[in-house]
């Protein structure tokens, strides 16, 4: 048979995420990010979808945009680039997201300790 093992009597720390959720620094957190990202989805979803219709349902994609190289090829060029480049972006805003994060744990921490 199993043996249980028990940490003693100590007590373990259980997080208030109900009050964490309804901290300043949590809210201004999700307001960050979904000032960064419904935007950003927005504009690649577009962009990807429009590709596709613009290609099946149009002339223009088909026209040579230099030489030989139809806007076809340019606009699936330019589509990496805008993943590349949404992706950086993000990369980059997620140092000051993960600082915020940072400051929630803190606010929390102490919220405990005063308790």
């Amino acid at each position: 048979m199993a043996s249980k093992s028990f940490e003693g009597n100590k007590p373990k720390k259980v997080e208030d995420f109900e009050m964490i959720e309804r901290s300043a620094p949590f809210q201004e957190l999700l307001k960050a990010k979904r000032k960064f990202l419904v935007p950003s989805i927005i504009l690649f979803i577009t962009f990807y979808l429009l590709f596709p219709i613009l290609i099946s349902y149009t002339d223009i994609m088909d026209r040579p945009a230099i030489g030989d190289i139809s806007w076809a090829w340019i606009y699936a060029l330019l589509l990496f680039v805008m993943t590349w480049t949404l992706a950086t972006i993000y990369m980059k805003k997620a140092v000051k997201f993960d600082s915020m994060v940072e400051e929630v744990w803190e606010e929390t921490n102490e919220g405990r300790k005063a308790q």
